[in-house]
């Protein structure tokens, strides 16, 4: 185990990400988290995102390379269409040279509030539902709270940290629900 952990800490840091862009929530953990507003490279797919073959890490991956942005963590992942969002870091968001491509969106995203449950182990279709079932559950017993988009999946680590140490979660866009009006 240690000589696994010394290892991940020798890759490059394009493969560890080198500024998280917000905290990460624990293992086992459900609760509520507002995510800073953030400027996002997106690729897409038509197909599911565990259909897509790593196709967009590898668009999303050559766009960082040749604009020499520095990769971060998280990667954000839509299910259906397939979608992988990467995050500028704080430099690179101020940048004006940044263009969309035929493969690459550039969006910006305002400050949001997710409901999110933490996950240790491999990136899996099964892990990824089994916790977004286990969070939609808790979100039920939160009344405060309502679902407003659509669950994704948010991966922290790369692809050659070992499934075992990997961090994920799942993220439902949550808002606090309205007061009715007394009439």
């Amino acid at each position: 185990m240690r000589a696994v952990l010394f290892m991940c800490a020798l890759l490059p840091s394009f493969l560890r990400g080198t500024e998280d862009a917000y905290p990460r929530t624990e293992a086992e953990v459900c609760e509520f988290k507002t995510l800073p507003s953030a400027r996002l490279m997106v690729a897409t797919t038509p197909e599911g995102y565990f259909g897509s073959n790593n196709q967009m890490f590898g668009q999303l991956f050559r766009y960082i390379q040749s604009h020499k942005i520095p990769m971060t963590a998280p990667v954000e992942a839509k299910m259906e269409p397939g979608a992988m969002y990467f995050y500028c870091d704080a430099e690179s968001s101020k940048r004006d040279d940044l263009k969309e491509t035929s493969e690459i969106a550039i969006q910006s995203v305002p400050e949001r509030t997710v409901a999110a449950i933490g996950i240790r182990g491999s990136y899996t279709q099964k892990s990824y539902q089994d916790n977004l079932t286990k969070l939609q559950e808790w979100l039920k017993t939160q009344l405060e709270y309502e679902a407003i988009g659509e669950p994704y999946a948010v991966y922290w680590n790369s692809p050659f940290v070992p499934g075992f140490l990997k961090r994920s979660e799942v993220h439902i866009p949550v808002r606090i629900k309205p007061v009715p009006l007394k009439r």
